[in-house]
C-alpha cells in the first residue's frame, strides 16, 4: 500500500517533508500540493520533479479522490481549518505544531475526530521519535530509577531574529518540552510559574531572555525548564530526570572527539534541524507504517495537541502575571486513552 499524500504549505518544513517522502522514506507518494503562494507550489513540484497536482487551496486538495492523507505544514493559524476539513473528508492528517492556535480550536478538532469515530490525526511532536528521548522513556517506563521526582531541562539557541518575541519562547520553543515531558512521565500538568533571571545583553530590545518555567504535575513532579535563546555557543537540548533511586539524562549528540591546540573537546551543533533530523525521518515513517498496519496513526494525538496548547496558554499567562497559574484540562476522553505510542519505533 502506497499512501498518497497531499501537502498544504510548501514553505521550509513542507519542502523538507516532501524531500523525506520522495528521497528517504518508503510507503508514501506526494500526489498534490498547495500553498497560498502558488508560485511556491509550482517551484516545489519542479524542484522535486513531482508527478503531483497543484491545487488552488486546501479545500480542493483535501476533496481530491486521489489524496489519502494530508500533511498540514502551513502557517500555524491556518492549521485548524485544514485539519477540520480533512477530518470531515475522512482523510488522514499529519499536522505540524500547533494543532490549532487556541485550546478551543484544538477541542473542536478533538470533538470532530471523535464524531468521525476513528483516529485520523497525528501532531508533529518529533521529539518523541528522537533516539535519546526514546531511551529515557524506556527506562522510566521500566521504573529504572523509581518514581520521577524532578526534571531539569534546557532549550538553548545560539540566537534568534528580531521578530522573536517573549511569548514565542513558549509557543515556538518550550512547546516541544511541554509535549515530550508530559509523554515521558505520563502525568498531566497542574500549575506553572515563569521567572525572568538577569537579562542577556545579547537579547534584542523587546525580548525578555532567558526565562525559567517551573511546571508541577498532578503527582507532584517539579520541572524547571530553562529557555535561553541567545546563548551564542550552540543549539543545546538538555534533560535530566531525578528519581527515587537514581538519575537518567538525555544523551549528548554523538560527535567526533578531538585533540587540538592543547584542547580535548567535541563540537556542538548550531542548527536545530540537524539535531532532530533523524527524529523527523522516524516520525513520518511511523505515521505511514501505522496507517498501513493498523488503519490509524499511532503517534501524538489531537488530545496531545490540546494538552500542549492549554499548557502553553497557561505559561504565557504566567509570563504576564508573575505568579503561579493553574493548568486546567478537561477530562481525557476514553477515545484517546488506548493510544500507546511504541517506544521502539
Amino acid at each position: 500500500m502506497t499512501l498518497k499524500i497531499g501537502v498544504i504549505g510548501t514553505g521550509a518544513i513542507g519542502r523538507e517533508h516532501i524531500n523525506r517522502i520522495t528521497k528517504k522514506l518508503a510507503g508514501g507518494e506526494i500526489v498534490a500540493v498547495t500553498d497560498v503562494n502558488q508560485e511556491s507550489a509550482r517551484t516545489t513540484v519542479e524542484q522535486f520533479n513531482l508527478n503531483a497536482g497543484i491545487f488552488p487551496d486546501d479545500k480542493s486538495l483535501i476533496a481530491d479522490g486521489n489524496v489519502d492523507a494530508v500533511f498540514v505544514t502551513s502557517w500555524g493559524p491556518a492549521h485548524e481549518e485544514s485539519v477540520l476539513a480533512a477530518i470531515e473528508a475522512g482523510k488522514y492528517v499529519f499536522c505540524e505544531k500547533p494543532l490549532a492556535t487556541t485550546a478551543e480550536g484544538c477541542m473542536r478538532i478533538v470533538e470532530a475526530e471523535m464524531k468521525h469515530g476513528k483516529r485520523l490525526v497525528q501532531v508533529g511532536f518529533m521529539r518523541r521519535y528522537d533516539s535519546g528521548y526514546v531511551q529515557l522513556k524506556e527506562l522510566l517506563d521500566a521504573n529504572f530509577i523509581g518514581d520521577p521526582l524532578m526534571i531539569h531541562c534546557a532549550h538553548r539557541n545560539p540566537e534568534v531574529g528580531t521578530t522573536y518575541s517573549t511569548d514565542m519562547a513558549i509557543s515556538d520553543t518550550l512547546i516541544h518540552e511541554i509535549d515530550v515531558l508530559h509523554w515521558l512521565v505520563n502525568d498531566d500538568y497542574k500549575s506553572v510559574q515563569v521567572l525572568f533571571p538577569k537579562r542577556n545583553r545579547y537579547a534584542h530590545e523587546n525580548l525578555r531572555d532567558p526565562q525559567v518555567v517551573i511546571l508541577e504535575t498532578k503527582s507532584g513532579i517539579v520541572i524547571n525548564a530553562e529557555i535561553s535563546v541567545n546563548c551564542k555557543y550552540g543549539y543545546d537540548i538538555q534533560c535530566e530526570v531525578v528519581g527515587e533511586e537514581g538519575i537518567v539524562k538525555l544523551p549528548e549528540v554523538a560527535t567526533v572527539p578531538f585533540r587540538k591546540n592543547a584542547t580535548l573537546g567535541s563540537q556542538i551543533l548550531m542548527d536545530w534541524k540537524k539535531r532532530f533530523v533523524d527524529a523527523y525521518d522516524v516520525e513520518l515513517q511511523h505515521f505511514m507504517d501505522s496507517i498501513k498496519e493498523t488503519g490509524e496513526p499511532n503517534g501524538p494525538t489531537a488530545w496531545d495537541g490540546y494538552i500542549a496548547q492549554v499548557t502553553a496558554d497557561a505559561c504565557i499567562k504566567a509570563q504576564n502575571s508573575g505568579v503561579k497559574e493553574e493548568i486546567v484540562l478537561q477530562e481525557q476522553p476514553s477515545f484517546y486513552k488506548d493510544n500507546v505510542q511504541p517506544t521502539n519505533v
